[in-house]
């Protein structure tokens, strides 16, 4: 004879599509098995049942392959109106429990017969199936019935209780094409937003959205514009730089020639009212009745929220409805199962409890742990027994654990304000719902889990190529401040620390709006800044919220007039503004470099919210990667300083005024940081009317070439005032540039004496000791060498070197190179001797000036890419007499 509920065939359907799949007797096979159904199902778009068919699922293979011991076949079929899952095994003796005789179904603890409970509870029907060498499960799921025209209503209330609008309500309305850029603008928009539709019309929405968005957590804006529906909140930057928080409904559509686009529909958050879907009722649909009173069929209802945050605000609305209470929450547990972290509430300030934790173990005895179901009659009388409820008002307490395959993944309570509500048997049937979602709870916390982790990972990966990316030390900070400000925290600031004897000095703040960044930094200058602390991790900061409280109360008494003379106030909104901006979790992340502490992180969220404990993971190893980069950078700073002033003073302070000679000298270091040694160049006066000058390039960089560079430069000043002519000053610095030893390098040199002539000529003698020969340009056009080659310093012990005489006759030019000029190379070409003299021979009639610029220039664009070597150019210049 037939039980309730219970069939051995199926009504009378046309099955339209078919799966199935074999599991072998191991543990890993359930969750296989489990994602078998779940695919399946989703690639049919039967979503709605999905959560169920899969805990169903779960419970009977588990039944067949852990305790029947055998393999598992699973078999899903597909009609239009229902879904039929069958799971068959190797061992046909089983007892099947019946409800509404007198057989007992299993305890709510035990493994036998839950399966079979559970299809009793959960299924439209379902039944079990013998043949002598098998045994068959089946369950059927309908589908919920979707009603035509009236999708939700409400029952008409009060104006009294009517939302709030302004005067007139505007919606705005952008369509977004298929490349994420707005195709159209209303005029609605331009009123709400400020921009005219010519500013906006052709440029991506994200440019203007203040995307809420966590790694890994949540879906982005291009993603939401990709999404069939989507509704939700976020902030659109208006023209005056401030954001708007708006309620947004996104449809997804096509034109006539399959073009998509996405039409979206924004008001203020404020009146998210006129476009926010309501809540869905609970589905009821006819079945059996012994099904019409199962909780289960009420409790989270269909289709199932898909994200997790959803789910678990979802849990706890249909928990506390289940009960009658005023309040409920939901607590998650860590991965060590020491603490439960507030994630969903209802009935309670939410916003100042999310991601609070509380100890698992809160003392002794039974009540005290979040393992077991616990029933509070009168929390007046064990004050601090449920920490989460304090100062709140609620009276009684019921809570109940979620558990997965006997580890604890959260704690599910519900409260109300009278005191002696709950009693064993609500405990009961709270646990009851909560073994009923703890499973989709803790799919969907590894999922969140598995997506912050990838994000992490990306966020960490783009966080590091960023800051490698710059040496520069007011670059980097304002890299990290941007990196995580609004990704991780609302506002952050950055304390540097210049040496163990400096205090800590707030060098950047940011907040994610503009406005709130100057007040912000004001409330920080006044207060001392946080313990250089070495520990790692991060540690609450309270100085923040309670100077930001206190700036708060005062401003408020000044505004009504207690204490002071002024009844008014100026700039109370940004106080008070400032104030809730801080008034949140405020956490210290120390910056370690090198073992040393050279700086704070400090990371803030608005008033009543904390940080999530894999934010503040993922901000730690951000702030060892930042505070590496910034030491990089100030290393590198010291460094670029130091080569810089090495290489000022390598060169002459200052060019002496030569009579009747013009002279012109252009140099540029190669390299981003100035690096030291290279090139030099000198002209400074000898005695009697006599000046000497001098232009050399030092084999390599850095200190050692530096060092040569300083010994030639003020040697040839030296020699040159004590009457040594320029062999002799040459062959003397060679044997002092030998003296160095292993510290020598060598040195190519052109160096001169120059006096000028009463016929307005000028004499020059000239040494060129291994250098780019001078070239000299005459009135005519003509270049010329000026000079001999000669043996290069810092080789030979012996050198005989000779001075030539050179007379620049009026307009004649004298230039003078390093290498770097006549080696400039594009590919395989190479400005070289000739190319130098084929520009300057163009040079007929410039000043010294001029002729140095054209020549830097030409050498500047002989190639596209930057000079790699030091380039020095010295040009002297007879001027024509004037002619009256």
């Amino acid at each position: 004879m037939a039980e309730p509920g219970v069939e051995t065939r199926t009504r009378s359907s046309v099955i339209t599509a078919r799966a199935a799949a074999t599991f072998d007797p191991v543990g890993r096979s359930v969750a296989t098995a489990r994602a078998f159904v779940r695919d399946t199902l989703h690639g049919w778009g039967y979503a709605d049942v999905v959560d169920d068919a899969v805990v169903l699922t779960s419970e009977l293979v588990t039944n067949a392959i852990i305790h029947a011991g055998t393999s598992a076949d699973v078999l899903c079929l597909r009609t239009e109106d229902s879904v039929r899952i069958e799971v068959g095994d190797r061992y046909p003796e089983r007892e099947v429990p019946l409800q509404a005789t007198g057989h007992s179904f299993a305890g709510l603890d035990s493994e036998n017969g839950r399966g079979l409970l559970l299809c009793s509870a959960l299924a439209s029907r379902w039944g079990v199936e013998y043949t002598p060498t098998h045994k068959q499960v089946w369950f059927q799921l309908d589908l919920p019935q979707r009603p035509v025209g009236t999708r939700s209503a409400s029952p008409a209330l009060p104006t009294a209780l009517l939302p709030v609008a302004d005067e007139r309500v505007r919606v705005a309305v952008a369509q977004i094409d298929a490349a994420g850029a707005i195709a159209v603008w209303n005029p609605d928009a331009e009123i709400v937003f400020g921009y005219a539709a010519e500013q906006v019309i052709g440029k991506p929405l994200a440019d203007l959205a203040a995307w809420p968005h966590t790694p890994g957590i949540g879906t982005g804006l291009a993603e939401a514009l990709q999404l069939s529906r989507w509704e939700g909140s976020y902030g659109i930057r208006g023209a005056d730089g401030r954001v708007i928080p708006v309620y947004a409904s996104h449809l997804r559509v096509r034109d006539s020639q399959g073009e998509p686009s996405t039409v979206c529909l924004l008001v203020r958050d404020t009146e998210r009212a006129v476009l926010q879907t309501p809540q869905r009722a609970p589905v009821t649909e006819s079945r059996t009745e012994h099904n019409a009173a199962d909780p289960f069929e009420v409790f989270i209802g269909s289709p199932a929220p898909d994200d997790l945050d959803g789910l678990l605000q979802r849990t706890v609305e249909r928990a506390r409805d289940m009960l009658d209470g005023d309040a409920a929450f939901l607590l998650l547990a860590t991965d060590d199962e020491t603490e439960l972290e507030v994630r969903a509430t209802t009935g309670l300030p939410s916003a100042r409890q999310r991601f609070a934790r509380v100890p698992v173990e809160a003392g002794s005895g039974r009540y005290s742990s979040a393992r077991m179901p616990a029933v509070h009659e009168d929390l007046a009388s064990v004050p601090g027994s449920v920490p989460l409820l304090g100062s709140t008002g609620m009276r009684s307490v019921v809570t109940v654990p979620l558990k997965v395959e006997g580890r604890l993944t959260g704690s599910l309570g519900v409260a109300a304000e009278a005191p002696g509500r709950y009693s064993n048997e609500e405990a009961l049937r709270l646990q009851f719902a909560a073994d009923r979602i703890a499973l989709a709870v803790e799919s969907a916390r590894l999922g969140e889990l598995e997506r912050l982790r990838r994000g992490s990972l990306s966020f960490l990966v783009e966080a590091s190529d960023l800051l490698a990316g710059t040496l520069d030390r007011d670059q980097t900070l304002a890299l990290m401040a941007q990196m995580t400000v609004p990704t991780l925290a609302t506002w952050c600031a950055v304390y540097t620390i210049a040496d163990q004897a400096s205090d800590p000095y707030l060098s950047y703040v940011l907040h994610e709006d503009e406005e709130r960044i100057d007040g912000l930094k004001a409330l920080l200058s006044k207060i001392a800044p946080p313990d250089p602390v070495p520990t790692p991790g991060a540690r609450i900061w309270t100085a923040p919220g309670q100077a930001a409280q206190r700036a708060a109360l005062l401003a408020s008494q000044r505004e009504l007039g207690w204490g002071t003379a002024s009844p008014v106030s100026a700039g109370i909104g940004t106080t008070l503004a400032t104030a809730a901006a801080v008034g949140g979790e405020t956490v210290v992340l120390p910056l370690v470099a090198r073992n040393r502490v050279i700086g704070m992180l400090t990371l803030g969220k608005p008033s009543d919210d904390h940080f999530r404990q894999e934010i503040l993971e993922l901000a730690e190893d951000l702030s060892r990667r930042a505070a590496l980069a910034l030491d990089n950078a100030r290393l590198y700073s010291e460094r670029v300083a130091i080569s810089q002033s090495l290489q000022r003073s390598l060169l002459p302070p200052e060019m002496p005024e030569i009579p009747g000679v013009e002279v012109e000298v252009f140099y540029r270091a190669a390299g981003e940081g100035n690096e030291v040694g290279g090139d030099f160049y000198d002209v400074f006066p000898i005695r009697d009317g006599a000046y000497g000058f001098a232009i050399g390039d030092v084999c390599g960089t850095g200190p050692e070439a530096a060092a040569v560079t300083g010994l030639a430069r003020h040697a040839l000043r030296l020699l040159a005032r004590e009457g040594f002519g320029g062999p002799a000053v040459l062959e003397r610095l060679n044997a002092a540039i030998l003296d160095e030893g292993s510290r020598s390098r060598f040195l190519t040199l052109l160096y001169g004496e120059l006096r000028p002539q009463s016929d307005g000529s000028a004499l020059l003698k000239v040494v060129c000791a291994g250098h780019p020969l001078p070239l000299r340009l005459r009135q005519d056009g003509t270049v010329e060498p000026a000079a001999d080659p000669q043996p290069l310093l810092g080789v030979m012990d012996d050198l005989e070197l000779y001075e030539q005489m050179v007379t620049l006759d009026p307009g004649d030019v004298l230039l003078c190179v390093t290498d770097g000029v006549t080696e400039r190379r594009e590919g395989t070409r190479m400005l070289g001797d000739d190319g130098l003299a084929e520009v300057l021979a163009g040079c007929t009639g410039l000043t010294a000036g001029a002729v140095a610029s054209r020549v830097l220039r030409a050498v500047e664009h002989f190639a596209a890419e930057p000079a790699s070597d030091d380039m020095a150019i010295l040009t002297l210049r007879v001027p024509e007499p004037q002619v009256s």
